[in-house]
């Protein structure tokens, strides 16, 4: 068997994040930092403070992945500041609540382009660097529990996560063994905005219907993405891992054993 004593060494790797400037992007950009890894992040505004762990600070680029050529961009720059792309994140995404019977088209058509379309174009630019260099790439999808079981409010949101799925799969065949390509299936995460997402008490309800009995913290799922980028999971290919906490206790569980008025 080969030595993996230091396969979550990253020393001489780059990597790439989407929407790592805060939140979980920001965490996944610290993780690799702290494993030794060339690090740029990317989102649509520069932010006031970049990622940083083990005395290494992430590159940062603008770039608003909707658009194709800036996705392309932002890949060309990322191989040609570490001369390399190793890994992927694509992270960035989300979606307000909103109401499916009278959402406009132009808010449909901006979720599933930030949610789908951004991380497909980036893929497609980071495919093209990793197949040609040794050692191949790859690359890590961030996806939703609501790709599986959509809440109301998130339609829109739902079905591009449920597409990211999709891509995920389908791009695992045709890519590989050259570049690997994986997705995350995150439940909810103690982020800084924690609050306007889950409630005022900052999700200590929500985390009371998760088996492990608290919301995800964001190192959570960022260290998922350090094994999905290691040797350990070199075999590992069009894989969901579910980073959830189990899930969720069916609330018809939870009503039946309610006690009653007195």
């Amino acid at each position: 068997m080969n030595d993996q004593s230091h396969a979550m060494d990253f020393t001489g790797r780059a990597v790439l994040v989407t929407g790592g400037t805060r939140g979980l992007g920001a965490a996944i950009a610290r993780a690799f930092l702290a494993s030794g890894a060339d690090v740029l992040v990317c989102g649509r505004s520069t932010p006031a403070a970049l990622p940083s762990a083990g005395g290494h600070e992430a590159a940062f680029r603008a770039a608003d992945l909707r658009d194709p050529m800036a996705a392309a961009d932002v890949v060309a720059a990322t191989a040609e500041r570490f001369g390399r792309l190793d890994v992927l994140v694509n992270n960035a995404g989300g979606s307000p609540d909103a109401d499916a019977a009278t959402v406009s088209p132009r808010f449909v058509e901006k979720v599933v382009a930030l949610n789908l379309l951004a991380p497909f174009y980036t893929a497609q630019a980071a495919n093209l660097v990793m197949r040609e260099q040794p050692g191949g790439g790859s690359v890590i999808n961030i996806g939703s529990v609501s790709a599986h079981t959509p809440q109301p409010g998130t339609a829109a949101y739902s079905a591009a996560k449920a597409g990211l799925l999709g891509l995920t799969r389908a791009l695992a065949l045709e890519w590989a063994p050259r570049v690997r390509i994986n997705h995350i299936t995150a439940g909810p995460i103690r982020t800084e905005n924690a609050a306007a997402l889950y409630g005022e008490d900052d999700g200590d309800a929500v985390a009371g219907v998760v088996p492990m009995g608290r919301l995800a913290e964001p190192d959570d799922v960022a260290r998922a993405c350090l094994w999905l980028a290691c040797d350990l999971s070199s075999y590992v290919n069009g894989a969901d891992l579910a980073v959830h906490g189990g899930g969720e206790v069916p609330v018809r569980y939870t009503v039946a054993r309610r006690p009653g008025p007195p």
